[in-house]
């Protein structure tokens, strides 16, 4: 799309359009700074319109293009993804039924290893990784690992890898097929953890899009032939989810926890008590999952767990929820609470009762 250009003059900036002339408008040049754009940005551009979704693009001191986008659209896609939980908690036996399908012994074919990073992400909510991310900045995801951040041992599989922000990510997990896929892959020629052979045996690693697209691939066949009704349930809501509503469940699992052990104590507390530590204990919920995820709380409490779950702490007088009529085979119970969570129904319990 057409926009603008900023380019320095003396100690400052000034902005070019498409047909070289200056940008003066005073509401124009007041949207741009209010954006702020960091200083050292290089290859800037900006959005002529001011409710544009992506209003601002520029590569930072590493070369990596950064965005600014719209409030207005930030917050759509946030409520986006929060209101399609609902829809992934439907599909994810069908995704967990079809990884365990494809962790099959043989050569690392692509959906072997595909199956065995979503597992991973379903057991450790890890990030999907990001090529540019580990070749600029050092830090690494699920696809982007290295063989020497993974360790296998007696069926059990170690990683432990520089994360996002330079957090240390650490994960330990016991099985068998996944820890033998991972042996393999790092058998293979190349330092790349994660690599597969195609059917001419070259090898090749394995990138997010291959995740999401297996994932989307599950999805879609779930809603097309119905695998299973009680598993499938709102397949009309949309497959189109990805590597990272895995983050988001289980964020939002892990707080929903947290949060009903909260009110089981403020349950046995006096009213006032339970009223005057719920800031505090949100707070502390927060932490928890944050460290858990390796976010900043503010991230983790703004992008990942969902507001129902927020809303459990926030208001103290809110109804426990209670799992579906129709449990869906292959969810765990903290599952199916959250699940009966965002599924709004009468006969709630009102008394605070202890997770599974």
């Amino acid at each position: 799309m057409p926009g603008w250009r900023r380019v320095r003059r003396g100690k400052g900036f000034s902005y070019v359009a498409q047909d070289g002339k200056p940008v003066r408008d005073a509401q124009a040049l007041a949207r741009i700074r209010k954006l702020a754009i960091p200083p050292a940005y290089v290859d800037v551009w900006i959005c002529p319109d001011a409710q544009g979704h992506l209003q601002a693009t520029g590569r930072d001191a590493r070369g990596r293009k950064q965005y600014r986008y719209h409030p207005q659209w930030q917050e759509q896609r946030k409520q986006v993804k929060f209101d399609r939980m609902r829809a992934f908690g439907r599909h994810l036996p069908a995704i967990r039924r079809a990884v365990a399908r494809d962790l099959k012994p043989g050569r690392p074919q692509l959906d072997t290893v595909v199956a065995a990073i979503v597992w991973l992400l379903d057991c450790t909510a890890l990030r999907i990784g990001n090529d540019e991310y580990s070749e600029s900045n050092g830090s690494y995801g699920l696809t982007t690992l290295r063989n020497r951040h993974a360790q296998v041992h007696a069926g059990e599989l170690t990683l432990s890898f520089k994360g996002k922000s330079g957090v240390l990510q650490q994960a330990r997990v016991s099985d068998r097929a996944v820890s033998r896929i991972v042996k393999r892959c790092q058998e293979l020629p190349g330092q790349r953890l994660f690599q597969f052979i195609d059917d001419e045996g070259e090898v090749h690693h394995v990138r997010s899009e291959h995740v999401n697209d297996y994932i989307r691939r599950i999805c879609g066949k779930a809603a097309a032939h119905g695998v299973d009704a009680a598993d499938v349930g709102d397949a009309a809501d949309g497959p189109d989810f990805s590597a990272k509503d895995f983050r988001t469940w289980h964020a939002s699992v892990y707080a929903l926890e947290l949060a009903l052990e909260l009110a089981l104590t403020a349950g046995k507390a006096a009213p006032q008590e339970g009223a005057g530590t719920s800031a505090a204990a949100l707070n502390a919920l927060v932490t928890q999952v944050a460290r858990r995820l390796g976010n900043t709380c503010a991230v983790c409490r703004k992008f990942y767990i969902h507001p129902q779950v927020l809303a459990l702490c926030e208001q103290p007088g809110q109804d426990i929820p209670t799992a579906p009529d129709r449990r869906p085979r292959g969810l765990s119970a903290k599952e199916c609470l959250f699940l009966g969570l965002l599924q709004p129904r009468s006969g709630r319990r009102t008394r605070p009762q202890p997770p599974p």
